[in-house]
């Protein structure tokens, strides 16, 4: 017998910057079982491309997932182009393996851009378990600062860095963080998520002090099981997949170079499907 397909309600949606939105999606199996670091992966259509998106939230009570995304590419232009009480098609998950934060007294979180949009959620469930949680948010300027409300509820030390200086403190993330632990803050585990060179210099600043500091990574995923290898990684000489042995990794053992080379091949591509997109959108 045929069942019925599952759709997916797209509850609330709201613009955070010019770049990024925020969605809230019914999907009570996967808000049944979601814990931060975790992710998902979604088909805004039954032809359409797979792309992972991490949770940043959810209601187990009221059956809802949030996602935080960025316009980059041709499948978060369409996504973008829903609105409240649409639906989209697919919406699997959780997936990945989450965030160990069990006896964590003392946290250092440092997130940059729309990665701050899986950080938060981390922060919030540290500060839910009564964890003291530090946070350090970097944006390149004002317009594009993001989710300083939650940060400053879950933190009792927040710090909002600008490239440009036009909100919070001129500079990047390493530099307050450097500044903390020079002056003998000690962390249980610093975790990091934002790009890979900010992840890269956050594993460098930590690395003299020998504070165990955690990365998620968010390489190309397109199965979301491990069968595709389009995630693999190198961490500690050793083939990895964020999909199903991640996204969190030991930082010290990421190689970044290899990462970042990996994750710049598929940038013009990328660039030429969202033309178009745009294009498409424009002739209609």
């Amino acid at each position: 017998m045929k069942g019925t397909k599952t759709v997916y309600k797209i509850v609330k949606k709201e613009v955070l910057n010019p770049t990024v939105t925020k969605m809230v999606i019914q999907a009570p199996l996967v808000a049944k079982k979601a814990e931060p670091g975790q992710f998902i992966i979604l088909r805004v259509n039954d032809d359409g491309e797979r792309i992972p998106l991490t949770v940043a939230g959810y209601d187990r009570e009221n059956g809802t997932v949030t996602i935080i995304f960025q316009v980059v590419g041709a499948t978060t232009k369409l996504l973008n182009e829903k609105n409240e009480g649409e639906f989209i098609s697919d919406f699997a998950g959780p997936l990945g393996t989450p965030t160990h934060l069990e006896g964590l007294k003392k946290v250092c979180i440092v997130g940059g851009g729309v990665g701050c949009a899986i950080a938060m959620p981390i922060a919030v469930k540290l500060a839910e378990m009564g964890c003291e949680v530090h946070s350090i948010i970097g944006f390149r300027s004002k317009e594009l600062v993001i989710l300083e409300k939650e940060f400053s509820e879950a933190s009792s030390v927040l710090h909002v860095m600008t490239d440009d200086g036009s909100y919070g403190k001129k500079g990047v993330v390493t530099e307050p963080l450097k500044a903390a632990l020079e002056s003998g803050e000690k962390y249980d585990e610093i975790i990091t998520i934002g790009p890979l060179v900010m992840m890269k210099f956050v594993v460098n600043t930590a690395r003299p002090y020998n504070i165990k500091t955690t990365v998620s990574m968010n390489p190309i995923m397109i199965d979301g099981t491990g069968m595709c290898g389009g995630c693999r990684l190198t961490v500690d000489g050793k083939t990895k997949f964020a999909c199903v042995d991640g996204p969190d990794f030991d930082g010290y053992k990421v190689d970044f170079d290899e990462a970042m080379k990996r994750g710049s091949m598929y940038r013009d591509f990328e660039r030429h499907a969202y033309e178009q997109t745009c294009n498409l959108f424009n002739k209609e």
